[in-house]
């Protein structure tokens, strides 16, 4: 006689099996972008038909690991929050430990673990790099899974508002796993501020179509004599 036992609490085995589908993940993995794509920009990245990729859409809606904007004619489909963005990478930080990793490497590959974009903020080795000299230089100050705002005297040099940062309802900061690194990286709506400071100084940009930040050379001086 089979017994159906009734668990109490999350239920890991809905989300596991949204995101455990090869195209399903494929999707998630290009949202981590932070832009929002269409149906038939994210079935290119899946490899699948516009059809297909609806129908994983759909799923993931449903699942509330996506949401989207309709525009016209088009829905734009995004991540629903940061939370799912931490989610992706802590796995992606476990495949990467087990050496679940995929075949493919290039060049692509060394340019998204030295510095990328992870939803909205700063990831790879620059972004471990801003962590380290944040913490280093007393800016933030971190404890166990703690982290909080300390010496602001950086961010005052960027010229970031952080009061109008502390009154959103978004954390101002969090920690990130970081999958290549294998460490924590800054996010949070002040480490998405400073990405966008280092875009808007000219010190990096984003490489089209991909997640990977470049930074200048110039950029590259002014970030390590911003940290020193």
């Amino acid at each position: 006689m089979k017994v159906n036992y009734m668990r109490e609490g999350p239920d890991i085995s809905k989300v596991a099996s949204l995101i455990g589908d090869p195209a399903r993940a494929n999707i998630l993995t290009a949202l981590l972008s932070g832009k929002a794509l269409t149906a038939r920009e994210l079935a290119c990245e899946a490899a699948v038909t516009a059809q297909t990729a609806s129908a994983h859409l759909s799923k993931l809606v449903e699942g509330k690991l996506v949401s989207f904007n309709a525009s016209g004619r088009h829905r734009y489909y995004k991540l629903m929050d940061e939370d799912v963005a931490s989610l992706l990478e802590s796995i992606m930080v476990f495949a990467a430990s087990k050496d679940i990793l995929k075949i493919r490497t290039g060049p692509k590959d060394v340019q998204l673990r030295e510095a990328r974009i992870c939803y909205n903020h700063l990831a790879g080795e620059m972004g471990i790099a801003l962590f380290d000299g944040l913490l280093r230089n007393g800016a933030i100050e971190v404890e166990g899974e703690y982290i909080g705002l300390g010496d602001t005297e950086i961010f005052e040099t960027l010229e970031i508002d952080l009061a109008s940062l502390q009154k959103q309802r978004r954390p101002i900061l969090r920690l990130c796993l970081d999958w290549s690194m294998r460490r924590h990286h800054l996010a949070g709506s002040l480490a998405q501020a400073v990405l966008e400071r280092f875009v808007e100084l000219g010190w990096a940009k984003r490489v089209d179509g991909t997640r990977i930040i470049e930074f200048t050379p110039n950029g590259r001086k002014s970030f390590e004599n911003l940290l020193a």
